[in-house]
């Protein structure tokens, strides 16, 4: 027995304009046409006068394929339409599963066609740019427990996300907990385009942030695509940049600033916390990027607005000395930073002084240092990375309303007392201070806390290493 054929056929999402070719074709040769009624509206003019066409109700999808075997097991070519692609939740694996389990000789040709999230971003601009992936919404047959995990993996891994099936008369909470999960993972001004009936009559495109975004404007005729961390708007559109521009050096920017700016761009993709303020993150960035470390997320402490705060003291010229516990620590502040502010780092370690003072007094020299350093500089920024002994004397001087700092970095490292300076630094409320707290630390952090509030100016634009 000679059997037919099946084409399986994406007519696009609505416009005949953005029917292929080749769906075209097969729709012409076909004597037989299934597809649920509503999408023979998108393809009147291509169906011969002569061509059968089946209809079907909502949710009659394995009729579809059962009748399309049928006409072709008669010898009749028949073509099954989708909407948009019918590989991309259509009906391309429902008619292949049915030939394997039939077991039948029809031959089946799937036909690809625009799909929904295509065509929605086109309208939208450029927003999958980069790498992307679709969610359906319909619990149907996924549970939603699998659903959410799925939209927690595309969150985090800071995938351009289409969703499909946003909502339905029951189901109506499902896309506002889809927004609380991508907050977890993106800053609330990521971009977010929704369009209704993309490629029809009734089209409409709107763009808002992730925060704004409101589920209730949404129905299951509208494709939802939220941008990735580089999403941005411009001129009404979303461009999520391939990297062509990005990647290529700025203008007046160096080798190994082109490098830190892009392990920045790499460290902010991967924040577990992507609301964090603009002054603890350009902290954070630069203490992730001097250990490699992402554990700095949970040890670092910051006080609102605290490199803000020392960032405009150290630039309006209010203070003009940084003091460090060690002579490691003031070795990695920038010395091109220091020069452009006209600020002096000074460490009394190796000040005579100190040595007479910590054998007199029986106290470490750190801490005869700090002790020299707070009658000469009590309104200093101190910068601690090495000695918790030093870190604690200036706390007691502090106590003793002997110094007045300006802020405190403290980021002693060790396992005596480490911990203890700390929780002694922390007492102090209203002293503007960064923290690295636990037993982690060291000079070389001490250092690029500092830095990062030298060049907070530099924070909004994300362009690290100006001094280097």
């Amino acid at each position: 027995m000679n059997h037919g054929k099946i084409f399986v056929a994406g007519i696009g999402p609505g416009s005949e304009e953005d029917i292929t070719p080749a769906v075209r074709t097969a729709i012409m040769q076909s004597d037989v046409v299934v597809g649920y009624k509503y999408y023979f509206n998108f393809i009147r003019s291509i169906v011969r006068p002569e061509t059968e066409c089946i209809d079907t109700g909502m949710k009659k999808e394995k009729d579809r394929a059962a009748l399309a075997f049928e006409y072709a097991e008669q010898g009749h070519t028949v073509c099954v339409v989708s909407s948009g692609d019918a590989g991309i939740y259509g009906m391309a694996p429902l008619v292949l599963e049915m030939k394997r389990e039939k077991g039948c000789d029809v031959e089946v040709e799937i036909l690809p066609g625009i799909s929904a999230f295509q065509k929605g971003a086109a309208l939208l601009g450029a927003p999958i740019g980069h790498d992307f992936c679709i969610i359906s919404l319909s619990d149907l047959m996924t549970p939603w427990e699998k659903i959410e995990r799925r939209i927690e993996a595309a969150a985090a891994a800071d995938f351009v996300t289409a969703v499909y099936n946003p909502k339905s008369e029951g189901r109506y909470w499902q896309l506002y907990r889809l927004k609380e999960l991508f907050l977890k993972h993106r800053q609330p001004e990521t971009p977010i385009g929704y369009i209704r009936q993309a490629g029809r009559e009734e089209q409409q495109v709107n763009v808002t942030t992730l925060l704004d975004f409101n589920p209730e404007e949404i129905d299951m005729f509208t494709i939802v695509i939220i941008g990735n961390s580089q999403s941005y708007t411009w001129d009404d559109k979303i461009i999520t940049p391939r990297g062509y521009y990005r990647e290529q050096p700025s203008e007046n920017v160096g080798i190994g600033q082109e490098i830190m700016m892009r392990s920045f761009r790499t460290i902010e993709s991967e924040l577990r916390d992507k609301n964090i303020p603009l002054g603890r993150e350009w902290a954070l960035l630069h203490a992730i990027h001097t250990t490699a470390d992402f554990d700095m997320e949970n040890i670092l402490y910051t006080d609102n607005n605290a490199v803000e705060t020392l960032h405009a003291a150290l630039h309006d010229g209010n203070v003009r000395t940084i003091i460090t516990d060690v002579t490691m620590a003031a070795s990695g502040i920038r010395k091109g930073a220091l020069e452009r502010l006209g600020i002096e780092v000074k460490c009394y370690l190796d000040d005579p002084r100190v040595a007479e003072m910590a054998s007199r007094l029986k106290i470490t020299r750190t801490q005869a240092g700090i002790r020299l350093a707070a009658e000469e500089h009590p309104e200093a920024l101190y910068v601690f990375g090495n000695a918790p002994t030093a870190l604690m004397e200036l706390c007691k001087l502090m106590r003793q309303n002997k110094v007045h700092p300006v802020g405190v970095v403290g980021a002693p490292v060790g396992f005596v007392n480490v911990r203890e300076s700390k929780y002694m630094l922390k007492s102090f409320t209203r002293l503007p201070k960064l923290v690295i707290e636990g037993r982690k630390g060291g000079s070389n952090l001490a250092a690029t806390l500092v830095n990062a509030i030298l060049c907070f100016d530099d924070a909004a634009r994300l362009r690290p290493g100006r001094d280097l």
